[in-house]
């Protein structure tokens, strides 16, 4: 069976940085929950006014469906998306029967320093706390520090996925 794997946290945990790595160490593809979203997310965010759950919520089912649209490919998928909400996930894992997430948990001050260090991303740092806001901390997730290396991560990720 084709089990897609979420990476999952606030924005600038590390989501697909991790995700790329477990892609490649797995044999499976990377994808980018941001690639998604449609051009009026993306500006509302980059003109720093949080998202609402009406604004999702298109954005959710599209990956959905492209989730059940490449696992009935055969296709294994890991996916960097924020998920903060359980219905967000609960969306996003509709008539999928097995999903793995990958929780990227740390606090504010850490993930703002990690936000302020790279370059070229239209989330701004002044989005963060409604991203803390918002999340409601998974219970069924593999949860790893974002203080860990990316290579420790990924070293734990791995550890704890089914085999």
């Amino acid at each position: 069976m084709i089990t897609p794997i979420i990476v999952m946290g606030v924005s600038g945990c590390g989501k697909t940085t991790l995700a790329r790595a477990l892609a490649n160490a797995l044999g499976a593809t990377a994808l980018d929950a941001d690639d998604f979203h449609p051009a009026g997310n993306v500006e509302k965010m980059r003109a720093g006014t949080p998202l609402t759950d009406e604004d999702r919520g298109p954005w959710l089912a599209s990956l959905n469906a492209e989730l059940r649209s490449r696992a009935a490919l055969g296709e294994r998928v890991v996916l960097a998306c924020s998920a903060l909400k359980q219905r967000y996930r609960d969306t996003l894992a509709a008539d999928i029967a097995v999903m793995h997430w990958v929780f990227l948990d740390g606090n504010a001050d850490e993930i703002a320093a990690r936000m302020r260090a790279r370059e070229g991303h239209y989330m701004p740092e002044s989005l963060l706390r409604s991203q803390f806001d918002a999340l409601e901390r998974p219970t069924d997730a593999i949860c790893i520090s974002v203080s860990l290396t990316p290579v420790e991560q990924l070293q734990l990720a791995l550890a704890s996925l089914p085999k």
